[in-house]
Order: C-alpha cells, then structure tokens, then sequence
C-alpha cells in the first residue's frame, strides 16, 4: 500500500479505504494482497 500511495501521490490511509470499500482493485496472490497499477492508475484518473 505504501508504495501505491507514493506512486499515486496520496497517503497509504487512503489507498486502504479504497481498498476496503472496492474502489481500487486488488489481487489476492497466497497471503500476499496486490494492487495492479493500471487498476490503481484508472482509480485516481490517471492515464498511462
């Protein structure tokens, strides 16, 4: 998450809420939670 929010530019805070409520996109890979960048990116309306 932490990395997420330094790529976005936000606080890890709030990369966790959109989490939780379903707005950014997730992957569960084992016990591992991850965050695809371009799902991530479409979240913030960023285009890459």
């Amino acid at each position: 998450m932490k990395d997420a929010a330094k790529l976005v530019g936000v606080d890890y805070r709030t990369i966790k809420l959109g989490i939780e409520s379903g707005t950014i996109p997730t992957i569960q890979l084992g016990p591992r939670r991850m965050i695809p960048r371009a799902g991530l990116l479409r979240a913030f309306g960023i285009n890459a």
